[in-house]
């Protein structure tokens, strides 16, 4: 299981737009839901700085993230274009396994 993380600022006058398309039942996951291997979505604010956001997605593996992109690439394109109205600032964190100690 991957998890892929996203960090967002969003505009003052568009939390409400944000927050509708990033939620669980938004835009985003409603893609994500298509595909094989897609685990669900969580949407986190940051409590000191409230228009600070997180996106974490959780998909089987990253080869499943990938295929999503290329079997929806013009969807997913769509909906990038669309909500960069409600944001200042889009950062990849990265995409991330569980790590096990020995």
């Amino acid at each position: 299981m991957v998890r892929i993380v996203w960090e967002f600022t969003a505009r003052a006058d568009k939390i409400q737009e944000f927050e509708k398309f990033y939620a669980d039942s938004g835009p985003w996951t409603e893609l994500f839901r298509r595909n094989f291997g897609y685990h669900g979505s969580v949407l986190l604010r940051d409590v000191e700085q409230p228009r600070r956001y997180l996106t974490i997605d959780r998909w089987e593996n990253a080869a499943t993230v990938r295929a999503m992109r290329e079997r929806f690439a013009e969807e997913y394109e769509e909906l990038d274009r669309a909500c960069e109205a409600f944001t200042e600032s889009e950062h990849h964190q990265g995409v991330f396994e569980e790590a096990h100690s020995a």
